[in-house]
């Protein structure tokens, strides 16, 4: 039993490792984004496209990998996407010019795609329901500790030696990673559930309609559009904020940047997940309304951070850190939302889904979103001020203030996240009781005759 319950923590260990490299990686173009802007002579439109090269990839090729998932060893999926990802990241400090950055962007999204599919999938199985947005928040902590060292280690990094060795340094805890990968004890589908139904029990029909058939993913699939947009639009622009409009260093903004982006998420993270592991035992929609109750919060806190005038660091540091950890409550309340209404062996199928609109319709469009508004905005205040010269150095002095209107979206974008969660929380009881009423008949069916002895199945102990 002892055995046991150290094989879960490792795995859990293991799998918020990759995960936190995962966010390390993918934040790093955030973090030296505007010496590359410089260097190659950017507008703010082509850096967001930048992040978006790796969304777009990510979300096309997390779908078949999410029906590997729940087909094959998810720790070897782990374990090629780690490798891959990781190589490519050196690469990308290889580049010469935006086009060749783009295409190796590209394929960092399909070495990524890998990770959240078979990580959920592997949760679901090791935890049971009771315990898992607490396991699960442990494994999203690796998300703001990712950002925070990404954007530490990259801006001293950076700094020192320049912006590509950013990108060579990645590699060396990838490979680590990739082989822990296989250490993994890869659990039997399902076998953390109430009800013991067959690793491979399913509905019958296509694994994507019966997803989709779902009310509450609709809901669920909606909100992570909203979301991800704000969060890799904060991303893409924060330092690029930081210092156009509050006038800090390069380093001095990675710095900012780690706190508001990346440490405030942890609180977040924690608070999240034991607020939703308790609020589901007295409610069944009690993780969707904690995610409600803390995105409405997120909205007005984000507009006051952003509404800060020049150089009140300490006004826009506790106004938006409060506002990115309340933001970071959605990833330990909604993701184990989703395996509260899906059946076990479609649970790789339903993440994939999930990513696939929430990468396409929030991330991908976050970045090159906010970067054509700033752009936008950078224009109209240069016309207002008499200047129709629309050349990089021409338009400069006013990128600030093009940036500073275009980031006011983040917090609308809050307010319509927060109604689309508050319907979400309106049907995710009747889809519970649908899951747990077809599972139950599932054990029935699969129960042997009286007279006949049926080895239990132990649960996983866990603490």
């Amino acid at each position: 039993m002892k055995q046991e319950r150290s094989r879960v923590w490792f795995a859990l260990s293991v799998l918020f490792a990759i995960n936190t490299l995962n966010f390390y990686d993918r934040q790093i173009l955030g973090a030296v984004g505007e010496t590359v802007r410089d260097e190659w002579r950017l507008s703010d439109t082509a850096l967001g496209s930048l992040g978006t090269a790796f969304t777009l990839l990510y979300a096309l090729v997390g779908v078949p990998l999410g029906r590997m998932t729940d087909r094959f060893s998810r720790r070897w999926i782990l374990c090629a996407g780690v490798t891959v990802w990781s190589l490519l990241t050196v690469a990308s400090g290889l580049a010469r010019n935006f086009t060749e950055l783009f295409a190796v962007r590209l394929g960092v999204g399909v070495g990524e795609a890998s990770c959240a599919p078979a990580a959920a999938s592997l949760i679901g199985d090791l935890f049971p329901a009771s315990r898992r947005a607490k396991a699960l928040s442990v494994f999203m902590i690796g998300l703001p500790v990712g950002i925070a060292l990404s954007f530490l280690g990259s801006s001293l990094l950076e700094h020192r030696f320049g912006w590509r060795f950013t990108f060579y340094i990645a590699a060396i805890p990838g490979i680590i990673c990739a082989v822990l990968a296989l250490l993994i004890w890869e659990p039997v589908r399902g076998s953390a559930e109430v009800h013991k139904i067959p690793a491979a029990a399913k509905r019958q029909g296509s694994p994507y309609l019966l997803v989709l058939s779902i009310p509450t993913m609709w809901w669920i699939i909606a909100s992570g559009a909203f979301h991800n947009f704000n969060m890799y639009a904060i991303g893409a622009f924060l330092s690029p904020f930081l210092q156009r409009f509050h006038h800090l260093s390069k380093l001095n903004a990675g710095m900012i940047s780690m706190v508001v982006y990346g440490l405030a998420g942890i609180p977040g993270l924690i608070v999240g997940g034991m607020l939703g592991d308790r609020m589901v035992r007295r409610k069944p929609n009690g993780r969707l309304v904690v995610a409600t109750v803390a995105i409405f919060i997120s909205a007005p806190l984000m507009f006051v951070g952003l509404a800060r005038p020049l150089g009140d660091m300490v006004g826009f540091v506790l106004f938006a850190g409060l506002g990115m950890a309340s933001m970071y409550v959605y990833y330990a309340t909604v993701y184990s939302a989703i395996q509260d209404v899906i059946e076990p062996s479609l649970r790789g199928t339903a993440m994939a889904l999930y990513f696939f609109a929430m990468y396409v319709l929030g991330a991908s469009l976050g970045p090159v979103g906010m970067g054509f508004l700033s752009s936008h905005f950078t224009r109209s205040a240069a016309l207002a001020a008499g200047v129709t010269d629309t050349s990089f150095q021409a338009l400069r002095p006013f990128a600030a203030e093009g940036l500073h209107s275009a980031l006011y979206i983040v917090p609308v974008f809050g307010v319509l996240l927060g109604l689309v969660l508050f319907a979400a929380s309106r049907t995710v009881a009747r889809d519970m009781e649908k899951l747990q009423r077809w599972m139950r008949e599932s054990t029935d069916q699969d129960e042997p005759p009286k007279n006949t002895t049926a080895e239990a199945v132990a649960p996983i102990p866990v603490n």
